[in-house]
Formats: structure tokens, C-alpha cells, sequence
């Protein structure tokens, strides 16, 4: 499938906006004590991160997210439109704070404990995204992740319908994913890691190798979804259609902070399909994304460029 991109019209990508607090330790982790780590902040939230990447490759994007009436908030609403995301949308309330994730990786760089406060989302209600509905008839797809509630996915999902435009989603976690199930016959494109897709399937496939995840991304096509990208992190990423399944194994890669990869992945198979990219190739310019990512303390590298990821697939 390919989206040909509209040169007047622009992307619409709604979620989680926060601030990521991501600590590495020098040595093992150790029950009841801190151990010398390395702490880094930095501006993340599965949409803002996807609204940020396609921004950065160079595509018109508006996020639709929520931040709170603190300092935190309004940095990451300059940091986001500074590097050409239109914010203009976003809601600022004063009763939570900006939405916060904290992750505590162990010494090789993977996830090993990760916390979230995101109740601020429970603000992005179906009624204020209706008051936005202008910005789906001007948009040529929408996307979202998982943070929101049911009752504004709906609400999403309603509107998209009558501006007859596409919808992307991401799966977000094994506890949220859930959410998109009364959806997936209704997606154009679906990503998840393999916990989220196992959770997403209700356990029905347990994803843990390249073959099942391959059989999971071919379930979901069953399902109605259009596209279906499984991302098994070192052991690459799976993908189906309609017409076509397969496999691109990982770049080797040395992992300094493995948050926001899957949301790089996203963006870039996303810019891949919107110019007419097969979806082979859109998933190799996905994990090219990904790698660079990996490889970046902090959650979007400020490196991510179409040459940097060419760069990358032919090193």
C-alpha cells in the first residue's frame, strides 16, 4: 500500500506528550540501594516523539497532545515547535502536570523497569477532540497511540470516517494496547513490539521469535488491518499486508538508550509509505531509524535526516 503524499495537507498525530527520565547504570542494578548511573531528561511521549521525527524528515505535522500549565510543559510545547511540529492544538490544563515516564535500563542498554504518569491524557476527552474535527478534513492521515481512552479512539475513529482519511495507531504497551482491539478492522497501519502484540492478540499467538511474530503480523491482517509492522528489537522487524509478508533483520548497532526507537521506526516507515515507498523498503528506512536512535542519549536524535538513514542501510 502507499500513501501518496499532498504537498497542501498535512499529518495528524495524537497522544502522549512527556518528559523522559532515562538512568543507565555503570554496573548491575541492585535491589533496595542506588548504583552509579548515568540520568539523562529529555522531551518524549510516543506521539510527540513520531510528530517529531516526521517533522525532522521533513513532512508538515500537527500534534494534538496534552501538557500542563508548569515549566515542564511549556519547554517541551517550544522544543516540539521549534523543530517544525505545529502545536497550535495541543492543550495546556492546570489540574496535572506534564505526563512523565521513567525507565531504568539495565548495564547492556535494555529496558528493564519503566514508569509512567500519563493521567493528564484523560484530558484529550472525545469532546475536545471534536472541537478539533477542522484539522481532519485538511489532513492527509492521523495517527495515534494507545494512551487515549476508548472514548476518544472512537472519536477519532468517527472523524476520520467522515474526513475519509487513514488511521495509523501504535500499541503502546502490553496494558494499553488493548484499547485499539474494537479498532483493528478499522486501521490502515498497526505497530507493536512482540508483548503488545501477543497482548493485542489476546494470547492467542505468543510472539517470540521472527516465525511467530510473522504469523501474528498475518493474524492482524485477518483481523482488518491493513498493515501490520512487529518489531522484535536485535531480531529485526516483521511485517504484512494483504499481499505480502516478510522479515528485515536489525542493523548491529550499540545500544545507548533503546527509548524512542520504536517511535523513529514508526515515523520513518510512515515518510517511506506517504512517498510511494514498497513496504519493504519503508520498514528498512524504519529500522534505519530505529538503529540511529539506539544509538542517541535521548528519545528523537536530533541526526535523523533521509541521508542519515540511506547513510546508515548502505554502511
Amino acid at each position: 500500500m502507499t500513501l501518496p503524499l499532498s504537498a497542501d495537507k498535512h499529518l495528524l498525530v495524537i497522544g502522549a506528550a512527556s518528559l523522559d527520565v532515562v538512568g543507565r547504570p555503570f554496573d548491575n542494578l541492585q535491589s533496595g540501594t542506588s548504583v552509579p548511573s548515568q540520568v539523562r531528561p529529555s522531551f518524549g511521549g510516543v506521539a510527540r516523539n513520531v510528530a517529531e521525527n516526521l517533522a525532522r524528515l521533513g513532512l508538515p505535522v500537527t500534534l494534538i497532545s496534552a501538557v500542563g500549565e508548569d515549566p515542564i510543559g511549556r519547554q517541551l510545547l517550544e522544543h516540539t515547535a521549534n523543530v517544525g511540529v505545529d502545536i497550535s492544538a495541543c492543550l495546556r490544563v492546570s489540574d496535572y502536570g506534564t505526563a512523565s515516564y521513567v525507565a531504568v535500563l539495565a548495564r547492556e542498554g535494555n529496558l528493564e523497569y519503566g514508569l509512567d504518569d500519563m493521567r493528564i491524557l484523560s484530558r484529550l476527552t472525545a469532546e475536545y477532540l471534536k472541537s478539533q474535527e477542522a484539522l481532519f478534513h485538511t489532513a492527509s492521515l492521523v495517527f495515534v497511540d494507545a494512551n487515549l481512552s476508548k472514548p476518544a479512539l472512537r472519536a477519532v475513529f468517527q472523524m476520520a470516517r467522515r474526513a475519509r482519511i487513514p488511521v495509523f495507531a501504535d500499541a503502546t504497551s502490553v496494558t494499553l494496547a488493548p484499547r485499539l482491539l474494537p479498532f483493528l478492522p478499522r486501521l490502515t497501519f498497526l505497530t507493536a513490539n512482540r508483548l503488545e502484540a501477543t497482548a493485542l492478540l489476546q494470547d492467542n499467538i505468543q510472539v517470540n521469535d521472527r516465525f511467530t511474530a510473522l504469523e501474528a503480523a498475518r493474524a492482524f491482517i485477518r483481523l482488518g488491518v491493513q498493515i501490520a509492522v512487529i518489531a522484535l528489537a536485535e531480531f529485526g522487524v516483521c511485517y504484512a499486508t494483504s499481499a505480502t509478508s516478510g522479515h528485515v533483520p536489525a542493523i548491529r548497532t550499540r545500544v545507548i538508550d533503546p527509548t524512542g526507537a520504536g517511535d523513529a521506526m514508526t515515523a520513518a516507515i510512515i515518510f517511506g509509505l506517504m512517498n510511494n515507498m514498497d513496504i519493504d523498503e519503508a520498514v528498512r528506512l524504519g529500522v534505519s531509524a530505529a538503529s540511529l536512535t539506539l544509538s542517541h542519549p535521548g528519545s528523537v536524535s536530533p541526526q535523523l535526516s533521509l541521508e542519515s538513514l540511506y547513510e546508515r542501510l548502505i554502511a
